[in-house]
């Protein structure tokens, strides 16, 4: 969960996604984000990283073939208990080409920091709106773009677009995304990295 409580990550990798995985019992390690993101970042083409518990730090090694570098970082407290995935019946389920996706948030951001989503049987509606003009996109159900869409009820929503485009910048090329939607609640945006899952949740912006 993200400080402000406006969105929360959900990842799991399985041990078969590791050349070799070893744990001698459940443990919780907490680390700080920033750090590890950056340090993970300077990976090089052709090294093999090893991460484990070190005497209380965390320890990230690269192994290259001629070479070896290794961070310890401070492993910081946290909550025994994780954070719950919020419990949303959703009532549409769109799964969207990924590059297409981006295109759909490059086009809102043109005239708004915010874009809305409105899902029905056939079509799933992008709808962005600011000073500078309005905008309307409609796609279709089973396109190269739309790869599927399952509705109960028509359903839309409003999202901070900032936010959606950071949580997307990790997915792959020419994948899968799933959006989850129920009408003024969090949306659940999921996709795959490899053999990992990740599912974000991120609440709805709401106009005074």
């Amino acid at each position: 969960m993200d400080p402000s409580g406006i969105s929360m990550v959900s990842f799991s990798m399985p041990n078969k996604a590791f050349s070799k995985f070893e744990v001698e019992k459940n443990t919780n390690v907490g680390l700080n984000l920033d750090s590890l993101s950056k340090i993970l970042a300077s990976a090089r083409v052709g090294e093999q990283l090893v991460m484990k518990d070190s005497n209380n730090k965390f320890s990230i090694e690269f192994i290259g073939e001629h070479s070896r570098r290794r961070y310890k970082l401070p492993m910081i407290e946290v909550k025994k208990d994780v954070e719950k995935e919020p419990k949303v019946d959703f009532e549409s389920l769109v799964e969207v080409k990924s590059d297409s996706f981006r295109s759909i948030l490059t086009d809102a951001s043109l005239l708004s920091t915010y874009i809305g989503f409105k899902a029905e049987k056939e079509s799933f509606m992008v709808l962005a709106k600011g000073d500078a003009g309005e905008l309307e996109e409609e796609h279709l159900n089973s396109t190269d773009a739309i790869r599927k869409i399952e509705v109960s009820k028509p359903s839309s929503a409003t999202f901070n677009l900032e936010y959606l485009e950071r949580i997307v910048k990790a997915c792959p090329s020419n994948s899968s995304i799933n959006l989850s939607i129920k009408t003024d609640e969090p949306i659940k945006v999921e996709y795959k990295i490899g053999d990992a899952a990740v599912a974000y949740y991120l609440a709805p912006y709401m106009e005074n």
